[in-house]
C-alpha cells in the first residue's frame, strides 16, 4: 500500500475486482476515509428501487451520492484527511467527473486500477453473493455483471500516467 500521496484517491476496476477490500486497505495506511456507492445506495435507496428503468433509477442516485460524496470530501480534504473513492468509476466520462471536480479544487488526485481477468471476478461475485461477508451489499446476478461488463472503460495508458496511475493485478 502507498504512502500519503494524494488527497483524493480514485478506485477503479469492474464488478468483482475488489474495489471495495482494497479502498478499505487503502484507508489504513494514507489516513483516509473511504466513500462507497455501493453501501450508500443500499442504504439510502435500494428498498425504494421500482422493478422497471432500473438503470436509469440507479444512474440518478448514484450521480446524487456522488455530488454529496465529494461535498463532504472537500471538508475532510480541508482537514487534511484524503478521500478515497470506492464509487465503480465505470468509464473515463465517470471517472472525468471526479478528476475535472478535483482539479477545480486544487486537489491532487490519483487512480488505482484494480486490473483482474473477468472469470476471477466472476468467481468473487458469486462467492460473495453466498458467502455475504463484510463487503456484501447487494446480490449481484449474471444479468447484471454482464450489463456492467458492456460500460465497462479500463484507463488508457494516458489516463493512467496523468493520474499517477496505479495498476493493481491478481
Amino acid at each position: 500500500m502507498p504512502d500519503r500521496r494524494a488527497d483524493i484517491y480514485l478506485v477503479c476496476g469492474a464488478t468483482g475486482a475488489g474495489k471495495s477490500t482494497y479502498s478499505e486497505e487503502l484507508a489504513r495506511p494514507v489516513d483516509g476515509v473511504r466513500f462507497s456507492i455501493d453501501e450508500w445506495m443500499q442504504r439510502l435507496h435500494n428498498s425504494d428501487k421500482p422493478d422497471e428503468n432500473l438503470y436509469e433509477w440507479f444512474y440518478e442516485r448514484v450521480q446524487r451520492n456522488c455530488a454529496q460524496m465529494r461535498d463532504v470530501a472537500e471538508r475532510l480534504v480541508s482537514l487534511n484527511v484524503p478521500a478515497i473513492f470506492d464509487c465503480g468509476l465505470t468509464n473515463r466520462i465517470e471517472r472525468d467527473i471526479f478528476v475535472n471536480w478535483a482539479d477545480e479544487n486544487g486537489f491532487a488526485t490519483q487512480l488505482h486500477f484494480r486490473d483482474v481477468p473477468t472469470d476471477t471476478r466472476w468467481q468473487r461475485v458469486l462467492k460473495r453473493n453466498a458467502e455475504q461477508a463484510e463487503t456484501f451489499q447487494f446480490e449481484v446476478t449474471r444479468d447484471m455483471f454482464d450489463f456492467i461488463e458492456s460500460l465497462w472503460e479500463a484507463p488508457s495508458d494516458e489516463e493512467m500516467a496523468r493520474l499517477s496511475g496505479v495498476r493493481i493485478t491478481d
